[in-house]
């Protein structure tokens, strides 16, 4: 790969490397890029995000940090699937905000917090690779948007109430097109998904991480250490991997048999059905000729008996020579 820069995973990057100022200005890149404004990180946050547990490997990586906004950003990476993901980050920006709440303080103390979660999964149907989630409120009768009235405006230093909620991005690092970038988040996004960066990019943060987490440029133990992660990250996408295609294959041979079943009492009820036509088909025949016999014994011609019963001379005869 001509013209790259193999760069540590971001995700090993947050637990194991981003523990210093001399660190942000990484993050910084990547977030001034996605929010579309500069961002100043002032520290990081203690909390469970935060709890480096080599066991945990890279099923799930965040942090979370404070910026000059005094706004709790979360940054997360996420490598396998959860169906209840969207679930869990929303739990995840309501306890941050409890948590940053002081005991007996106002609302108006409440901190804006930005959720960004890098997933590799698939967290929802969508043709996009980066989303934004956030609260609006719209008129149901007029659909005009509501906005902060001016004492609001003037105590928050915010226009619409979506400024003050929590706002969530989604980056589906996974379902990025590498040969379609179009802008320097976009080289972000190319880096989260490959672990790469190309010399001709510009996007801030980029040009530090280079310096700073560079695979070739680490000591010999810990590109040792980072590549046993790698290894095991991968072993274990593997068999996370072939568990869901497994799961897979017991449902449709579940789904077969369960078709199978349903195709078989149908045919059996079917048969049933025949059955019972038949018999029913023989019980009718057989009065009949019962009727046809009484009649005749009693001395009705076959015309007559023919006319009674609505049918032909030619069954009437036929039943009567039968007998």
């Amino acid at each position: 790969m001509k013209n790259v820069t193999e760069l540590v995973r971001f995700d090993w990057f947050i637990k194991f490397m981003f523990r210093d100022k001399s660190d942000f200005e990484i993050l910084e890149g990547f977030l001034s890029e996605l929010l579309k404004e500069d961002i100043t990180i002032l520290e990081i946050l203690e909390s469970e995000s935060n709890q480096t547990r080599r066991g945990d490997k890279f099923n799930r990586v965040d942090i979370m940090i404070r910026n000059s906004k005094d706004e709790r950003i979360i940054v997360e990476v996420q490598n396998n699937e959860e169906h209840d993901y969207l679930q869990r980050i929303l739990f995840g920006a309501s306890k941050t905000i409890t948590d940053n709440m002081g005991s007996g303080k106002a609302y108006e103390f409440v901190k804006k917090v930005i959720s960004i979660s890098v997933v590799y999964f698939e967290v929802g149907q969508g043709e996009d690779y980066i989303y934004q989630g956030m609260t609006q409120f719209r008129g149901i009768h007029l659909n005009d948007e509501l906005i902060l009235n001016e004492v609001q405006q003037q105590l928050f230093n915010k226009l619409k109430p979506q400024d003050l909620f929590p706002e969530y991005y989604l980056i589906k690092a996974g379902d990025f097109d590498e040969e379609k970038i179009k802008n320097t988040l976009d080289e972000w996004v190319y880096f989260l998904k490959t672990g790469y960066v190309k010399d001709s990019f510009k996007a801030k943060g980029l040009d530090k991480a280079k310096q700073k987490l560079t695979v070739a440029k680490m000591s010999a133990r810990k590109r040792a250490q980072y590549e046993q992660d790698i290894k095991h990250l991968r072993s274990e996408a593997s068999f996370l991997r072939t568990q869901v295609v497994n799961e897979r294959f017991r449902i449709k041979a579940e789904k077969e048999k369960q078709a199978e079943i349903a195709l078989a009492v149908k045919n059996a009820k079917a048969e049933a059905a025949a059955e019972a036509e038949e018999a029913a088909k023989i019980t009718a025949e057989k009065a009949l000729e019962k009727t046809v016999i009484g009649f005749y014994k009693i001395g009705l011609s076959k015309e007559k008996i023919a006319e009674a019963l609505n049918i032909s001379v030619e069954i009437v005869t036929k039943i009567i020579e039968n007998q």
